[in-house]
């Protein structure tokens, strides 16, 4: 156990050098250890020996800087109402065995959040941790303090209504005849920090979500930090991750900095079947200045990467099969062999970026659906293809399925269909020449 937490700690003074005098009072507090079981849990004590059952029966015993250790299970919030908010700035480690001595967050000790899909659940984020309006005594508001996600899994299947019950699309809006909820537009994880908060989001899985912007989304304000890192997004809509700022000044010195690494997004729909907006792999805000290194950024249904108008160091990042484009900046679109030579906002530095086929070892049931699915307009979509390694043999080829010499065949109501957890894992298991998440591990 306390080899796990020094793990920790020596993140929280790697990404938590926030200065002294940003850390408001409110902020400043020392914060406790909660442990949280499933399978063990009962109460609200929180302790090792007495874990509470899940992490939506103490949000309202949470203080600032408070660390909270899930073991294995799946999690469906307090009264199974499907989304955790947190307003303090926490850190939630999970994928721990029940005795919080051993971590396996994608193996054997799975920490899933989930949620149901009855009638008037919340659709608002998974989880969801936002610290932007607390205030101090004085009525300023708080700043600093950090704000880490570590090794949780989450899985928004069974919080989505799919048409007719049959997990191959999802539908937006309630039925109040079925007692169904719309599936919810909202992320998996979805942090909103401060000014001078530094926030972390590492070993993650996020599935099956359905936003607008992001399935993994991060706000970084003023003299924040934000690294997201060792990831995998796997079919979402909107933007598998989305880095946002909060700053709308001029000065750069006071810009969010981000650092996205070795993270695997994959199968990135658009919002809707004729929707122009959403399907990227990742995701950029202006106002902030990010560098991005060994990715692996694949199938997004528009693109690959998303630029609003960031500063970005690209290196070593692999695209793969995006729709329409590897790089769009602003209305700009570009393969990523022209991304050096056109882009405005790519740093001179940035090197090593390549396009490429890749096998991607998702199951053979999910991946036949996914290749067999018909797009809206799809001959606007193909006249617009940018980029190489697309079509329906191609598709087809990366999951080791058979050629078709014609048309497939499958019924066209087919978006953001359902992946199960076991289904979408080994796709992020191992990198593609180094680049996206791997499994991770702990001594």
């Amino acid at each position: 156990m306390k080899k796990i937490q020094a793990v920790a700690m020596v993140f929280f003074c790697t990404i938590g050098a926030t200065l002294a005098q940003h850390t408001s009072t409110n902020f400043s507090n020392g914060g406790r250890d909660w442990y949280v079981s499933k399978n063990t849990g009962s109460g609200q004590l929180g302790t090792q020996e007495r874990p509470a059952k899940d992490l939506g029966n103490i949000l309202h015993h949470l203080k600032p800087n408070d660390r909270i250790h899930v073991a294995e299970g799946v999690y469906m919030s307090k009264g199974s109402r499907g989304s955790d908010e947190i307003n303090v700035p926490v850190t939630i480690i999970g994928g721990y065995d029940t005795t919080f001595s051993k971590r396996d967050p994608w193996g054997a000790h799975k920490s899933i959040f989930t949620g149901t899909n009855e009638y008037k659940k919340l659709t608002t984020p998974r989880i969801y941790i936002r610290t932007d309006q607390q205030r101090e005594s004085n009525g300023q508001k708080s700043t600093g303090g950090v704000i880490i996600v570590d090794g949780i899994i989450v899985d928004n299947g069974p919080r989505n209504r799919y048409h007719q019950d049959k997990n191959l699309a999802i539908r937006r809006k309630a039925s109040p005849k079925t007692l169904q909820n719309p599936s919810p537009e909202s992320g998996g994880i979805v942090i909103v920090g401060s000014n001078f908060t530094n926030i972390a989001v590492m070993n993650c899985v996020v599935m099956n979500t359905a936003p607008s912007e992001g399935a993994i989304s991060v706000r970084v304000f003023q003299g924040g930090k934000g690294v997201v890192q060792n990831n995998l997004s796997i079919n979402n809509t909107g933007y598998g991750i989305h880095a946002r700022t909060g700053y709308v000044g001029t000065d750069e010195t006071k810009l969010p900095v981000f650092e996205i690494k070795n993270n695997t997004s994959l199968f990135t729909w658009k919002h809707d079947a004729i929707a122009s907006y959403g399907g990227d792999a990742l995701a950029f805000d202006q106002n902030l200045v990010a560098t991005v290194q060994n990715n692996t950024l694949g199938y997004g249904h528009m693109g690959g990467i998303y630029n609003k108008g960031a500063k970005l160091t690209l290196i070593n990042n692999l695209f793969a099969g995006n729709g329409t484009y590897d790089y769009k900046e602003i209305n700009d679109k570009m393969a990523v062999t022209d991304i050096l030579d056109e882009a405005m906002h790519v740093t001179p530095t940035s090197d090593g970026n390549q396009g490429m086929l890749i096998k991607i070892p998702v199951a053979e049931r999910w991946a036949k659906i996914y290749a067999g699915r018909q797009e809206l307009s799809r001959e606007v979509v193909d006249a617009a293809v940018t980029v190489p390694n697309t079509g329906a043999n191609q598709l087809r080829s990366i999951f080791g399925l058979n050629l078709q010499a014609g048309e497939v065949a499958m019924d066209a109501e087919i978006f953001l269909p359902l992946i199960t957890v076991e289904e979408a894992l080994p796709a992020g298991q191992y990198p593609w020449d180094g680049k996206g998440c791997t499994i991770p591990k702990w001594n």
